[in-house]
């Protein structure tokens, strides 16, 4: 009888406001497979995900009033589906995600394999992206040849992340990541049909005076720091399902990977939106497995 191998992961969290799918599905998908994971807050304390993203209540163009906030239509659409919702309710009660350790105690060689996941709320997202002590750990861990798995504004933090070369541990791979159209769709969205006066909610940064629009989105800033354009992979014209992995309208599942784009170039995984999740998990529990240390294999995409 053969047992599959087994590894014990680290999920980054910021304090708050991290995707709920992302994270959730992640885990539960990590586990399911027989890995061991465990996560890290800024001071130890548990980290909570964007309540809007959950909730769906207040996404909407009526969300301030009182009467109507529960009155759920965008809110629905924009939200965590209900199988992210039940893989977050069952995380919130795991004893790992209560008790995460510290960013002031990781270590590299205490870990098998490193996720960063994302989230857009500038809040709660900006202090992690932005920390340097995050950003060190991160290279190190691609300096290390270990599996890294980024999803969403999680490959942000990954591209602001120098390896000891002193060029970003980017440089040189493939890599996905919200595109400027999504970014760009969802904060529309914001603007003109839904959450009118918090219109930059979608938008982690937005541009200063004299910059071209989209210059600070997750597309753009994570290009500029790639070997060549073109290893920023979005979905080719001519991708099977295209309309379902690009339109915004689909996400995966445990049995429908339709609707995902996820990249894989040897131990790193990327992946977009929380419509990849479930496949984002699963490619990056196959990473380890082979139980790689540092090859690179053609890029792979599904």
């Amino acid at each position: 009888m053969t047992t599959r191998p087994t590894s014990r992961v680290l999920i980054l969290l910021p304090s708050r406001d991290f995707d709920p799918s992302e994270v959730a599905i992640t885990w539960e998908t990590l586990l399911r497979e027989g890995h061991t994971v465990v996560f890290a807050t800024p001071d130890g304390s548990p980290a909570s995900a964007d309540p809007l993203m959950l909730s769906g209540e207040g996404l909407d163009v009526w969300g301030q009033i009182p009467g109507l906030r529960k009155i759920k239509v965008l809110g629905l659409l924009l939200r965590a589906n209900s199988t992210a919702r039940r893989a977050y309710a069952k995380m919130q009660i795991d004893t790992a995600f209560l008790h995460p350790g510290t960013y002031f105690d990781l270590h590299v060689q205490e870990y098998a394999g490193l996720v960063l996941p994302g989230g857009h709320r500038a809040r709660g997202m900006r202090p992690f992206l932005e920390a340097p002590l995050l950003q060190n750990f991160v290279a190190s861990f691609f300096d290390a040849g270990k599996p890294v798995g980024a999803i969403g504004h999680g490959v942000l933090l990954a591209a602001r992340s120098r390896s000891r070369t002193g060029k970003s541990v980017l440089f040189g791979r493939k890599t996905t990541a919200p595109t400027w159209k999504m970014e760009r769709t969802a904060w529309s969205l914001m603007r003109y049909v839904g959450r009118w006066w918090d219109p930059a909610y979608y938008r982690t940064y937005t541009e200063e005076r004299g910059e071209a629009l989209g210059y600070r989105s997750v597309e753009a800033e994570v290009t500029r720091v790639l070997r060549l354009p073109q290893d920023f992979c979005d979905v080719p014209e001519d991708a099977s399902h295209r309309f379902r992995k690009t339109s915004g309208l689909f996400r995966d599942g445990p049995r429908d990977s339709t609707p995902a784009w996820v990249i894989r170039d040897g131990n790193y995984v990327s992946a977009r939106w929380p419509g990849d999740a479930h496949c984002f998990g699963a490619t990056f529990a196959a990473v380890l497995a082979e139980g790689r240390t540092g090859s690179h294999p053609s890029t792979s995409a599904h």
